[in-house]
């Protein structure tokens, strides 16, 4: 039966040796050894006697004549079994296989369904057979019937091609003709694009490939009888003879230690002959199997071999984006990462009498080095891009290397718009954003012993870049095999006197970079604004602590006051230490393996999470007093919430976020003693932060609304003023003590945002300390008060305007 089990069992009484299996194959012009190795189609067993080879899943590629060579007693014998397999229904190429059709515009027509030329000993007929006529011919590569029908049918008809050999399994392949009726929507002729007959709406039409093309090409009549696009199958038939030469090699069949480098070698002459996507998804899934054969049969290439790899992929790389890469990504969005995997894994098979090796063209540039057993002080690479691409490994990561005497060969391959080609995926640690990739791939790998060493640390230099930049490696395990950017393993270092990208990655792949494409560029006014803002804070901080120090008994003199002014008072201690560690952390080597920038960072999470949450405390607070005018808190009671508020929960949600992401090593962000903006970690800030402004800006809406009501609806002009007066001032004094400023950082967080709610949220937010002294100090009467007895022994003058948010938060 077609797909199934092939096999062939030889039965001895005597010990036999040597034994090899061949297959002459029908068509071919010697026989081929059948390979007994791990990754083939291929199985052989033995027990008492009895020797059985199995082949699974075999099609008529591996029908012809077996022949067992072995030796026993002394004598060689050889062993004949001929093998026929039945076609599969794939094998049967029909053209059309279902056409729709116009008796009154085309009163005949022709159908043929075509077999390959291995299977000459197939014979067909037709039915039904009547008013036509079947004859055959026979290409290069196959054997054609054809159905002439001289007068269409009267309704809709399935025609069959009747395929049958002597003790094979017959074959039935099916072609379906519609007849189109009047009144049947239909697509018209068109010869613009090609020779499309009238079709009718919802069929699919059909046409030959031209020249030296094996395929089809079809359109779509779409129900409403427009034309679809053309989508073509058409490929190159020297490219399928070397892609169908590949399969059978890995599937068992041939010398892959001569094919493999000689299949290669013609790839360049092949590579100028495509034309459409499926030339170029032959050619690299060519490529792709030929990996497979090298890596599971450990075969050595030579310099020549590899230098028409090199040849070939500059050419496939230098090919049209639009008409060829966008369409065969479309139909397999693995292309890229599947030529990407095969070349690399080509590229470290150079036999060692070949090395030192280099190789140069504009889109692939190649350099291996063998190391022997003793490898020297450090290794490195340089490539002469643009900008230049440089490279080495340490000598602590080549040590174990050398111990067992082996050789160390050493691979590094650059590729040049590869990475424009591979899938937008982004592995968890870069999230959903966009990123744009500076046009380079560096592979590295080691060799030792015929193994393959991953392990081991990789320093790169990228050159200059613009935007905030990830250093990455392919991962061609990610997203179900497709392949995907992570940066696990991988972190920028940082440089201090040059503006080169430094990526440190500890297992060796494929690496480049990614350039988030709407990061705000470094700026170095921003960074100015934001230190002077940052210094400013801190200063008036300090000033509030002072001015508490002189006046603290005078304006805590009764219960709510001494409440408020406790809450103000932790809020400007937890910003004046946060500010403190936030413009420290500048100065701090950025990195998880430097423990001041760890802990600076848990320290700026933790104390600005206990500055929004004391902030909540005191919106709270004012929410209890406009809504519960005459109940009196218990001062020790609030007092003690307000601390686990404002520093046990904040301590909690920094904890379980260090503990949680730190192991996974998405705590840090790159280049910055902060949280990693790019994971889910910066969302256990911004969460928390969120919440608290939303309730904070509920609570100042309700307070608006107090002072607002009744005075605008019932009471004079001069009221209304000095109501409007006391809005104005309560929105000035609550808006930075409740943090209200903050939510400038949302539009910072959107993708292409401008420049300036940056600017703004950067001058707020780090002038913080400023509006607390102002607005949440000096502006307060109680602390006005105190300051005029304590410098000036005068009263103050009486005010008409109070906002009463020192005793009862009510006017």
């Amino acid at each position: 039966m077609p797909g199934s089990t092939l096999n062939l069992t030889l039965l001895t009484s005597q010990e036999i040796t040597n034994l090899k299996w061949f297959l002459w194959r029908t068509g071919s012009p010697s026989p081929s050894p059948i390979l007994l190795q791990a990754g083939t189609r291929v199985s052989l067993t033995s027990s008492r006697g009895r020797v059985l080879l199995s082949i699974v899943n075999t099609t008529y590629k591996w029908a012809g004549d077996y022949i067992c060579c072995f030796e026993a007693q002394g004598f060689r014998w050889e062993l004949h079994q001929m093998v026929k397999v039945s076609l599969r229904a794939t094998d049967v190429a029909q053209l059309p296989d279902q056409l729709s059709i116009s008796c009154a515009s085309s009163p005949g027509f022709q159908l043929s369904c075509c077999i390959p030329s291995e299977h000459l000993g197939y014979t067909a007929s037709w039915s039904p057979g009547e008013d036509s006529e079947a004859s055959s011919f026979n290409t290069s590569d196959s054997q054609c019937f054809v159905l002439a029908v001289r007068r269409c049918p009267a309704a809709d008809t399935t025609y069959t091609c009747d395929l049958q050999s002597p003790g094979l399994s017959p074959l039935r392949v099916p072609v379906s003709v519609t007849i189109i009726q009047g009144g049947d929507t239909t697509c018209p002729e068109d010869s613009s694009a090609g020779a499309w007959n009238v079709t009718k709406a919802g069929h699919v039409a059909q046409a030959p490939c031209p020249g030296n093309k094996t395929g089809t090409v079809k359109r779509t009549c779409r129900p409403d009888g427009v034309w679809g696009p053309i989508h073509s199958s058409c490929t190159d038939t020297g490219l399928l003879a070397l892609l169908y030469r590949a399969r059978l090699l890995r599937a068992g069949q041939g010398w892959p230690d001569e094919e493999v480098p000689q299949i290669l070698a013609q790839l360049p002459d092949q590579v100028v002959v495509v034309t459409s996507p499926s030339d170029l998804l032959a050619l690299v899934n060519t490529i792709k199997v030929l990996a497979k054969i090298v890596a599971s049969a450990r075969i050595q290439l030579n310099g020549s071999a590899l230098e028409a790899l090199l040849k070939t992929t500059d050419k496939v790389l230098d090919m049209d984006a639009s008409s060829l890469w966008t369409t065969a990504r479309a139909q397999i969005s693995a292309v890229g990462s599947n030529l990407l995997l095969a070349v690399e894994t080509l590229a470290r098979s150079l036999c060692p009498q070949d090395h030192p090796f280099s190789f140069g063209l504009p889109n692939v540039q190649l350099q291996t080095q063998l190391l022997r057993p003793t490898p020297p002080s450090d290794y490195r690479v340089s490539f002469s891009t643009q900008p230049m691409l440089q490279a080495h490994i340490p000598k602590h990561s080549l040590a174990p290397l050398g111990h067992n005497g082996t050789n160390v060969s050493v691979t590094s391959l650059m590729l040049r718009k590869l990475d424009h080609f591979l899938p937008s995926n982004y592995g968890q640690g870069l999230g959903d954003s966009l990123y744009a990739t500076p046009g380079l791939v560096l592979a590295i790998s080691i060799m030792a012993g015929g193994q393959v060493f991953n392990k081991g640390e990789v320093i790169m230099d990228f050159g200059d870049t613009n935007g905030t930049p990830h250093c990455v490696f392919w991962d061609h395990n990610l997203f179900q095999g497709k392949g995907g950017w992570s940066d696990a393993g991988c972190q920028v270092q940082a440089a201090s006197a040059s503006p080169t990208t430094h990526c440190i990655c500890r297992h060796l792949t494929a690496f480049s970079i990614l350039m988030s494409r709407h990061t705000v560029p470094k700026n170095t006014l921003l960074e100015l604004l934001g230190q002077v803002g940052l210094g400013a804070s801190i200063v008036a901080l300090l000033v509030c602590l002072g001015v508490y120090r002189l006046v603290w008994r005078f304006v805590v003199q009764s219960k709510v006051a001494y409440l408020r002014h406790a809450a103000l008072l932790n809020v400007v201690l937890c910003l004046l230490a946060a500010d403190t560690c936030f413009l420290g952390a500048s100065l701090l080597p950025p990195g998880p393996h430097s423990p001041l920038c760890l802990a600076t960072a848990f320290l700026c999470h933790f104390l600005y999470l206990a500055t929004f949450f004391w902030m909540l405390a005191q919106a709270l607070m004012l929410a209890h007093q406009l809504l519960f005018v005459f109940h009196q808190l218990s001062k020790h009671r609030v007092l003690s919430l307000m601390v686990f508020l404002g520093y046990l929960c904040p301590m909690g949600f920094a904890g379980v976020t260090l503990g949680l992401y730190l192991p996974r090593g998405q705590y840090l962000g790159e280049g910055a003693c902060w949280l990693d903006r790019k994971g889910g970690v910066f969302y256990t800030f911004v969460g928390p932060v969120l919440a608290i402004m939303g309730v904070n800006g509920l609570v100042l809406a309700m307070a608006v609304l107090k002072l607002l009501r009744p005075s605008l609806s019932e009471g004079p002009q001069v009221e209304k003023r000095q109501a409007l007066l006391g809005v104005i001032k309560a929105l000035l004094i609550l808006t930075p003590i409740f943090g209200l400023t903050w939510v400038l950082g949302l539009a910072t967080l959107l993708e292409e945002v401008s420049i300036v709610p940056h600017y703004l949220f950067t001058a707020l937010n780090t002038s913080q300390g400023v509006f607390i002294l102002l607005f949440g100090c000096l502006m307060d009467r109680k602390v006005q008060e105190a300051l005029r007895k304590r410098f000036c022994r005068s009263q103050p003058p009486n005010s008409t305007i109070s906002l009463a948010i020192n005793e009862t938060y009510i006017p």
